[in-house]
């Protein structure tokens, strides 16, 4: 099958633009069942750098992907949920999560993470 794609009309682009980023589909992932914030997100991802959370939140929230809530307290505190367009790309996620499986098993390698199917 020959692909024919071009950046204005392919929904595959579509989808890779909004969660392709380095640590994005991470991100969406523990927000799945969870409203955190952004120390609880530094534990869940540590190897993301507090900078590039920080970009990757925003450019997921600027997608409409997610909801930043930020109270009017000392110090600050800003939480981070799923809006309605995040949650429908659970299944995706979760397909990523059990092609990801399915080849490290096939391939010998331990699934070792923090993460859980969550359907």
């Amino acid at each position: 099958m020959q692909s024919h794609c071009n950046k204005t009309n392919c929904p595959v682009v579509a989808t890779l633009d909004m969660i392709g980023g380095k640590y994005k589909s991470l991100i969406l992932w523990h927000l799945i069942d969870s409203t955190l914030r952004f120390g609880e997100m530094r534990r869940l991802i540590p190897q993301a750098t507090p900078k590039m959370l920080t970009q990757q939140l925003r450019e997921l929230e600027e997608d409409n992907l997610i909801i930043r809530k930020v109270y009017p307290v000392v110090p600050p505190k800003v939480e981070y949920r799923l809006s309605d367009l995040g949650i429908s790309i659970k299944p995706i996620l979760i397909a990523m999560y059990n092609w990801g499986a399915d080849y490290m098993k096939d391939n010998g390698i331990a699934v070792n993470c923090s993460m859980t199917i969550r359907e």
